[in-house]
């Protein structure tokens, strides 16, 4: 049975909680975990802090620090059929789609093992002084605690692991209670790589009795948050009175812009695609279609058409596109966002239901849904429902499209369909988010950041950026030939 996993030992929860797990796909139980209290949390957080303030891994060369990420991806690859299976039946997601995840994960150590291998970005500062040295070095923020979510357990927790142990950082990684065996299965790996104890724990459980403690505990120096927009800002205010650093990716409402010019075939594709992959459980989901008035009847008439047509299934259903929600739960929270927006005028132009497949009865599925004539102010519009839900918004031109696009909360993500590369970057450099596409959606790489602005979160993940949220920068001032200032004589 999975336990958690403190300085270097595995072992139980001290109050001897467990929790069910259960495949989104079926409800049948895939296993039962620990699960951890304060006590637990407090346990972990005092073991990173003798890593941190003790251990070897702050003071490892950063080139060696690097060759054990290296080595770490390559034990991703070899690994890669178990830990996609056991992010299959935590998630529901497609086994093909975990396969990929895994691939990404290991491009994330891989790269953050070469960028700790080429430095950290050190320099000199001229100070106009012949009798001093002045340089600016980067070091280990220090404990930092990594909350990740459900929707891609396993890579999200790379996207905080990998960077922070490449800057010489002890961790405590909590991932989201309904998902946790690859981050189990991540723990495993480290310590084959040869991560010393203590480095890296992981406490398994809910957000008030673990997650709350740990971002609070004064021994902690960092808090990198993954999730919703709500326990975002909890996580924020338990972080304050001890103003340790703060990095929170908020999930957004991302607009997907289509102009009338754009690739017809293409562009419907995508929108699919952008919307509907993991049933739009993505916080880059491209779930607001604006669509220029010319082309909207056409276009919207061929995506609903396609919709229909999109099967769902199970991890391992070879024939199917789209899997279950992660919970009953959070399928209710879907339905309860499509009833608001048919209350408020949208139109309903299939979906909107659960299958009727006896199949899928056992599983917590929801169909392909697409909402017609969506207005701005409808809640279905300007919150993050984080399923398988299109709303669909009329524009006329480049003016509106943008104003549009930027009347949200958030600044997650966006796209942009056109021929015209004029127009093309014209609205991608007005669009207020973190990261904007041109006539495609969803790809990413780790050499390029992510996150979003205005309420879709504080800093970055990924790129040069991702390895600078887990450093601080330290002047050193360097009197050569120190002498008497004699300023008091």
């Amino acid at each position: 049975m999975p336990k958690l996993f403190i300085g270097g030992e595995w072992t139980a929860a001290v109050d001897g909680r467990v929790r069910d797990i259960r495949c989104p796909a079926d409800g049948s139980l895939v296993a039962t975990v620990d699960e951890a209290g304060p006590k637990d949390a407090a346990a972990a957080v005092a073991a990173a802090r003798d890593a941190f303030d003790r251990g070897p891994w702050p003071g490892t060369p950063a080139a060696e620090r690097g060759r054990l990420l290296l080595r770490v991806a390559e034990l991703l690859e070899r690994d890669k059929a178990r830990l996609a299976r056991a992010e299959s039946l935590d998630t529901g997601k497609r086994y093909v789609e975990s396969q990929i995840d895994v691939d990404d994960v290991a491009a994330c150590f891989r790269y953050f093992g070469q960028l700790a291998a080429v430095g950290a970005g050190d320099r000199v500062v001229a100070t106009g002084g012949a009798d001093t040295e002045s340089r600016v070095v980067h070091e280990p923020v220090g404990v930092c605690v990594l909350i990740t979510p459900w929707n891609y357990p396993l890579l999200q927790a790379a996207w905080k692991v990998a960077p922070a142990l490449a800057a010489g950082n002890t961790v405590v990684l909590k991932p989201s209670e309904p998902t946790p065996h690859t981050a189990v299965g991540l723990m495993r790996l480290l310590t084959e790589a040869g991560l010393p104890a203590g480095t890296a724990n992981l406490v398994l459980g809910a957000g008030p009795t673990a997650g709350g403690p740990l971002t609070a505990d004064e021994r902690v120096d960092m808090v990198s948050f993954t999730g919703g927009q709500a326990t975002g800002r909890r996580v924020m205010a338990a972080a304050a009175p001890t103003v340790k650093k703060v990095a929170l990716e908020l999930g957004g409402k991302n607009p997907n812009i289509v102009f009338a010019d754009a690739d017809f075939d293409t562009a419907v594709d995508y929108a699919l695609t952008a919307v509907f992959l993991h049933s739009g459980q993505v916080c880059s989901a491209g779930a607001r279609l604006l669509v220029e008035d010319p082309l909207h009847d056409a276009f919207v008439d061929e995506l609903v058409a396609r919709a229909r047509r999109i099967r769902l299934g199970g991890p391992f259903d070879e024939r199917a596109r789209a899997g279950p929600l992660i919970s009953a739960a959070h399928r209710e929270k879907v339905e309860a966002y499509v009833a608001a927006g048919l209350a408020e005028g949208a139109v309903l132009r299939c979906g909107g239901s659960r299958p009727a497949d006896p199949e899928l009865r056992a599983g917590w599925y929801y169909l392909p849904t697409v909402l017609d004539e969506c207005a701005p102010g409808m809640t279905v519009v300007r919150e993050e429902s984080f399923g398988p839900v299109l709303t669909v918004e009329r524009f006329h031109g480049e003016a509106e499209a943008v104003a549009l696009a930027n009347d949200t909360v958030y600044g997650l993500a966006g796209a942009v369909w056109t021929r015209d590369p004029g127009l093309a970057h014209r609205v991608a450099s007005r669009l207020r988010a973190g990261t904007v596409w041109i006539n495609d959606f969803h790809p990413y790489v780790p050499q390029a950041e992510w996150g979003g602005m205005k309420q879709s979160g504080v800093g970055r993940e990924l790129g040069p950026a991702g390895l600078a949220e887990y450093q601080e920068a330290k002047h050193i001032w360097h009197n050569t030939a120190p002498s008497p200032l004699r300023w008091f004589e």
